[in-house]
């Protein structure tokens, strides 16, 4: 395969992780709060859920029809209700007893693996990313180079989250983000709320 499309691939991977939405304000949260080890657990976790949807967007690039198009609205609707959940869950954080606005993530790797399989945005940002840096390159996409395609955008996402891992453990960022917990939780819920209301009711128009 032309390494050029390879290396498409791992900045379209690349773009896909640091794209700004509901799992970046989650690892911000929980790098900041708890460290860098505790971000990494969180990220390393949302991998999983970035290689599911990878293959997803993949696939449809392909040109895949396996999948019944209510697949993907009862798919959109759930991941919704569970962004709304985590969203109103953060507009109710209160102070605790130690001033934290909201509570420890006793187990940040499960955390962010069921964040990344239930994350409603991301199918269409990899889906939209892809398409942007590939869809000149789609002779090439294939089932027999899918695998190195996905392991194009797997170097991408490491590379990515490196990135993030060192930048939610920075002093700096720490300092911020302790300054403002509650008002940082809050606003972070209230997106939360408004990406999974867009996501059900894009999925219910269609």
């Amino acid at each position: 395969m032309d390494p050029a499309v390879l290396a498409a691939a791992a900045v379209a991977g690349a773009i896909v992780v640091l794209t700004p939405g509901p799992a970046v304000l989650a690892l911000v949260a929980i790098g900041a709060a708890q460290g860098r080890r505790a971000g990494a657990a969180f990220i390393f976790g949302h991998l999983v859920g970035d290689l599911l949807w990878s293959v997803l967007a993949l696939a449809a690039m392909v040109g895949a029809r396996t999948l019944a198009p209510r697949f993907f609205v009862a798919l959109a609707l759930v991941c919704a209700g569970y962004l709304f959940w985590l969203g109103l869950s953060a507009l109710r954080a209160r102070p605790d007893a130690a001033g934290r606005a909201m509570p420890a993530a006793r187990r940040p790797l499960r955390r962010g693996l069921v964040f990344g399989l239930a994350n409603p945005k991301s199918y269409p940002v990899t889906l939209s990313v892809y398409t942007a840096l590939l869809a000149h390159e789609v002779e090439a996409l294939t089932w027999t180079n899918a695998p190195l395609l996905l392991a194009a955008c797997f170097a991408g996402f490491l590379a990515a989250d490196l990135v993030l891992i060192w930048l939610v453990g920075a002093p700096p960022v720490r300092r911020l983000y302790r300054a403002h917990e509650i008002r940082i939780v809050r606003a972070t819920g209230a997106l939360f709320v408004f990406f999974a209301v867009t996501t059900a009711w894009q999925a219910l128009a269609g």
